[in-house]
């Protein structure tokens, strides 16, 4: 049986919900891979999101993207995701303390990044003033 007709995703990380991860075309990466991911992306807005298994405030934020994936596609990021219990060296190496985070950055440049998910509203904020970092202009209050 395929990975489709058995309902599970080829990127599972042993994880049993990567419908959001699919919906929005994020591209899993570790510790070796991240820092060439965000390379790739060249001048697009990337962000990655961290997350951890059975990490509850992640399970929503996956959930509240799954069911009205169509404003987050429409911030044009490049994303990518990381799973930091499978990888805690990146949750040391970008200062993590808590999960889930959305990492911003452009051009291989850390621009920003939203703790937790507070809504689309917040995200789309967070969005919005890494692209004004990125353009070397005043963030929005």
């Amino acid at each position: 049986m395929s990975d489709a007709a058995a309902g599970t995703s080829a990127s599972s990380d042993a994880h049993p919900d990567h419908r959001a991860f699919d919906a929005l075309g994020m591209q899993s990466v570790d510790s070796t891979s991240i820092d060439a991911a965000v390379a790739a992306a060249g001048d697009k807005l990337v962000c990655v999101f961290f997350w951890g298994v059975d990490c509850f405030n992640c399970e929503m934020a996956k959930k509240a993207m799954l069911a009205n994936p169509e404003p987050i596609r429409a911030l044009d990021l490049h994303w990518l995701h990381a799973n930091v219990y499978a990888h805690p060296d990146l949750g040391r190496r970008f200062g993590l303390h808590g999960i889930p985070v959305f990492m911003f950055f452009r051009n291989g440049k850390k621009l920003g990044r939203a703790t937790g998910w507070h809504g689309h509203g917040q995200f789309a904020a967070a969005v919005a003033n890494a692209r004004l970092k990125s353009e070397g202009k005043p963030l929005a209050g």
